[in-house]
């Protein structure tokens, strides 16, 4: 980690409010959270789609296409799982501190980096578990990621060679394998309204 010691924080002068009422919406971070084949990416990019339309601003981190830049030189070992999510909360945070709603899906597997990133990020962030079942997750398999995983070519696979701990206390439960992705989608906005998060185009 780098020594911040004479490192000094520059305030900027345009205040996220100032940013919320430029963009006629509030800000906040969900973090998509579940197993490999569960549903997080597809989920994210049919709620990135839905705000499109309703003129809210937002932009989603895919934890693996971040792994194909900015955390490339990051392996899956507990040590590099943790750099890969305090980056990806680092950025999350900059991103919402202008004003987007963050879509942030990665497996995310451990609490302890779960809960790095709530102390990253804050109260903006609202974490949901996007549960499915082992058995429906190899049977999607949709990278072919678990079936190279049970011979051997993928080591410290998530489920397999890896543990994944469910959320203790996740903001939001979605049921991917017992509801389809527009009832999902549905359920998060409806989490979005309930919970006076300010979207006001929702």
């Amino acid at each position: 980690m780098l020594n911040t010691q004479n490192v000094v924080w520059h305030d900027m002068k345009i205040k996220k409010e100032e940013r919320k009422n430029l963009n006629g919406h509030g800000s906040c971070i969900l973090w998509f959270t579940g197993l490999s084949g569960s549903g997080k990416s597809t989920i994210t990019n049919y709620l990135e789609e839905h705000l499109f339309s309703l003129g809210v601003h937002s932009v989603i981190l895919d934890g693996d296409n971040l792994r194909h830049g900015l955390n490339c030189d990051l392996g899956f070992s507990e040590e590099d799982r943790y750099e890969n999510i305090r980056r990806i909360s680092e950025v999350a945070k900059i991103l919402n501190e202008i004003g987007l709603v963050v879509l942030v899906a990665t497996i995310s597997p451990l609490q302890r980096d779960r809960e790095l990133s709530r102390s990253i990020c804050g109260h903006d962030l609202y974490e949901i578990y996007v549960s499915c079942n082992m058995e429906e997750c190899v049977k999607r398999d949709p990278k072919g990621l678990y079936r190279k995983a049970k011979k051997g070519e993928i080591t410290n696979f998530t489920g397999i060679g890896s543990p994944y701990e469910p959320p203790l206390n996740p903001h939001l439960v979605l049921e991917s394998d017992k509801k389809n992705v527009k009832d999902l989608v549905r359920e998060v906005i409806s989490f979005l309204n309930q919970n006076n998060i300010e979207l006001e185009h929702l």
